[in-house]
């Protein structure tokens, strides 16, 4: 699988079959150093041809497209091609929506609304095998689980960005790598550092991995 690194940027397939949205998302990475455009798809069934013609790292993937579904055309991607990440990129949010996406191969799910130092790290993040999800999604997903008290209850207050942070700090990264992964600032990761030790009484770090190792967030 190739990463991201100076002298190999990261290649994209954009599915969108709104033509402005492809332009400027297309614009915005042509931004990044590390991020190539290499194609874009107007339906799914252009999406899981040119990912064969193109061979991308990533696809940027809507969910509803002509001809063939944004969440069918992941499904046939992740069977036909299994090194080719799909970030879902798309205005719906409903648990179905992200379920059948996640089922189907998807490796995040962010919604259009996001910034786009969002968009961003987010595709970082994917290359660097992480599992992505906006904040309102993992919201919602969470609330899933942990039932109607919501995330926040599971997690003893700690908000999606913190569990993100967690699932980062505890096994190890510093807070300046946490930062480039998250297309965020330092400073605004030790902030988030020092709230996670505060809401949950921990002020060890050895301790702070035990504790994310026990809610499910990290694997040893």
């Amino acid at each position: 699988m190739t990463t991201a690194t100076e002298t190999t940027p990261v290649r994209v397939l954009i599915a969108d079959d709104q033509t402005l949205f492809r332009t400027g998302v297309a614009r915005l990475l042509s931004d990044e150093t590390d991020m190539e455009v290499v194609a874009e798809a107007a339906d799914g069934e252009q999406a899981v041809r040119l990912a064969g013609e193109t061979k991308p790292d990533l696809v940027l993937m809507d969910v509803r497209m002509p001809n063939l579904s944004g969440i069918e055309a992941t499904r046939q991607i992740a069977e036909r091609h299994p090194g080719v990440r799909v970030l879902i990129l798309t205005s719906f949010d409903t648990e179905t929506h992200v379920l059948e996406a996640l089922r189907a191969g998807a490796g995040g799910y962010v919604l259009k609304d996001a910034a786009a130092e969002t968009l961003t790290s987010s595709i970082r993040s994917l290359m660097n095998k992480d599992r992505v999800l906006s904040g309102s999604v993992a919201d919602r997903m969470m609330s899933l689980v942990c039932g109607k008290g919501g995330v926040k209850d599971c997690y003893d207050g700690l908000s999606s960005r913190e569990l993100e942070i967690l699932k980062l700090f505890a096994p190890g990264l510093t807070p300046k790598q946490i930062a480039y992964r998250l297309g965020i600032s330092e400073k605004t990761v030790r902030n988030h550092v020092s709230h996670i030790y505060e809401k949950l009484e921990i002020y060890d770090r050895s301790k702070l991995l035990a504790y994310a190792v026990r809610k499910g967030l990290v694997e040893l």
